[in-house]
């Protein structure tokens, strides 16, 4: 189990990381200074000088997640008569996985057009929603009660769709940025005298605006219906309002300071961590009556606790009017 759990927060690290160089690439005009695939200027390792070397490291990680990934699954495979539902996820993995790779060469090949990068990093984002998936279920696992951990999606609420929502918004937002629309409005909220704008470019960038507004509006309500007894996933749904607000607030300083490089980099880094921030709530969600008592609503905690300490006055108590007429 303890192998299981390596690779899965290696998976997810490595990924994670891949698909922020990945950005910062494109961000950085450095998408293409690897003209050819697999090989960089027909070569295993190239001269590595300017973009080189952030497009060939991605490329470098990505052949290192290969490995991780397959050993991920490999170790995963035996383990799943004692975690329901895992063959399926491992499946989703290595097919998710092998469509990453694919559209990573497609996207040289169509020399990072806006379609080809917004497919591209929306399957990173389900590779990385799959390994932090997986990352999940290998922790909440005990091994002392193999069968008993199970997804019991009655309980995520609204959280499926505020995840496809936040999805969505990301993909949408990869395409304008790819395709030179960061700009097409240059004010906030709306596109200046006409609100949704006037043209292609600026009719995606509010499309792209109004996404964000709707993850916002569902998110806040999904916080306010959750279960309160779910303490572990309610806890990451906070954490994902909050770095959505943060995200927000990226977004509009982007526009207002026109897209300085430092800041589309830590829009795009905040982006994944929204993401993930709301996979997460909705995968404890769904695990969390099934998850040990170390997760366990602290206050349900408490109120054992106290249940505990009355049980132990009655008794006091009982002793107490008993001890005169024993004596």
């Amino acid at each position: 189990m303890k192998t299981f759990r390596v690779l899965a927060v290696a998976g997810a690290l490595v990924a994670c990381t891949i698909a922020l160089l990945g950005s910062w690439t494109r961000i950085n005009q450095a998408g293409m200074t690897c003209p050819d695939w697999p090989l960089c200027h027909g070569a295993v390792v190239p001269i590595l000088h300017g973009g080189v070397v952030l497009e060939w490291t991605h490329r470098l990680l990505a052949g290192c997640e290969t490995f991780i990934v397959a050993a991920l699954i490999a170790v995963g495979w035996r383990l799943r008569s004692s975690i329901r539902n895992l063959s399926g996820l491992l499946i989703a993995l290595g097919a998710v996985f092998v469509l990453q790779v694919l559209l990573g060469g497609a996207t040289i090949f169509l020399k990072n057009g806006p379609l080809s990068v917004m497919f591209h990093w929306g399957t990173a984002m389900l590779l990385l929603a799959i390994l932090t998936s997986l990352v999940i279920v290998a922790f909440a696992f005990d091994p002392a009660r193999p069968g008993s951990l199970e997804f019991t999606w009655r309980a995520t609420g609204l959280l499926p769709f505020v995840a496809l929502c936040a999805f969505i918004t990301m993909c949408a937002g990869a395409y304008v940025s790819s395709s030179g629309a960061g700009l097409a409005c240059l004010s906030v909220p709306g596109c200046g005298p006409s609100f949704l704008g006037e043209n292609a470019p600026q009719a995606l960038q509010m499309t792209h605006r109004i996404l964000a507004a709707t993850l916002a509006l569902f998110a806040v309500a999904a916080l306010v219906v959750h279960p309160g007894r779910l303490a572990a996933s309610t806890r990451a749904l906070r954490v994902a309002v909050i770095l959505l607000a943060l995200q927000i607030t990226l977004g509009v300083l982007n526009v207002l300071w026109l897209l300085p490089t430092a800041l589309r980099e830590a829009h795009a880094a905040n982006a994944v961590a929204v993401f993930l921030a709301f996979v997460a709530a909705m995968v404890l969600a769904s695990l969390e009556e099934s998850l040990p008592g170390a997760l366990a609503s602290k206050k349900e905690a408490r109120n054992a606790l106290q249940n505990k300490r009355d049980a132990a006055e009655d008794g006091e108590d009982d002793r107490e009017i008993l001890q005169p007429i024993e004596t």
